[in-house]
């Protein structure tokens, strides 16, 4: 892929978070044909994410963007932070998997895996709360047939030796990149009208760069770690880190 090209992933989705905003989202992605990725807590146990009385039709509403194309992930289970692990990314020193025993991570899985089948939808991604996650976390997505990670600060995909298909996610807001796959991870529970304005404007000039999760798989050309993975890496997890030095002064929006 010789130009650089944008995946929108959302985060957090679930029956109580912010609807006023999500439904100006979903016109706007609507009205541009963008098919995003759509990161979906199965069994929301974090009050946290209450923005609002939970949507009763909420399941409806994730059948709705599967029929339209969008892809459904898996974000966790239910969101709710059990251990001070940061994990494989070392982003957030607070995991709702990492650090716990493979059998019970594999429960857990096996347990929002179970609300998906029973709601007639099909989650095609894991997505991690707060980007932690460990190795034992990845062999239970394996034992329980999910082989595509939204993670990792690479240029593009990249399949490790087990066979895991991960999808790099390195974006928070879109910036313009000459090259490579781009995932732009949007937390929209707590926006006002001037953030969604100015994600109104990006979606509007980064259009004919935003594909969906097919395309990102069919363009994927090469996927052996590249000479730039490392310092990529290394500059992302930096960033990443005075973004939450940031945020705890206040100044910065945080990832969740």
């Amino acid at each position: 892929m010789n130009r650089s090209r944008y995946l929108l992933r959302f985060d957090d989705i679930c029956p109580s978070m912010n609807w006023t905003v999500w439904e100006r989202i979903e016109a706007l992605l609507r009205q541009h044909g963008i098919a995003p990725l759509v990161s979906v807590v199965s069994d929301n146990g974090d009050e946290g994410l209450t923005f609002g009385p939970p949507n009763e039709h909420f399941w409806d509403r994730v059948r709705t963007w599967e029929q339209w194309g969008w892809t459904i992930g898996m974000h966790g289970y239910q969101h709710r932070y059990v251990s001070a692990d940061s994990g494989i990314m070392g982003i957030k020193k607070a995991s709702e998997f990492a650090g716990l025993a493979l059998e019970e991570q594999r429960a857990k899985l096996e347990a929002a895996s179970e609300i998906f089948r029973r709601e007639g939808v099909q989650p095609r991604v894991w997505v991690a709360p707060g980007h932690s996650f460990d190795h034992n976390t990845v062999r239970a997505l394996k034992a329980i047939g999910l082989c595509v990670i939204s993670d990792g600060f690479f240029v593009s995909p990249r399949l490790d030796p087990d066979g895991m298909l991960w999808i790099p996610q390195q974006l928070w807001r879109f910036r313009w990149l000459p090259f490579g796959i781009w995932t732009v991870c949007v937390h929209h529970n707590r926006w006002d009208g001037a953030q969604f304005a100015t994600f109104a404007r990006d979606v509007v000039a980064y259009k004919d760069r935003i594909v969906g999760f097919d395309h990102v798989i069919g363009a994927s050309q090469n996927l052996k770690a590249g000479r730039l993975d490392g310092p990529l890496s290394r500059a992302f997890r930096l960033s990443v880190w005075l973004r939450f030095r940031l945020k705890r002064r206040g100044v910065a929006d945080g990832i969740s």
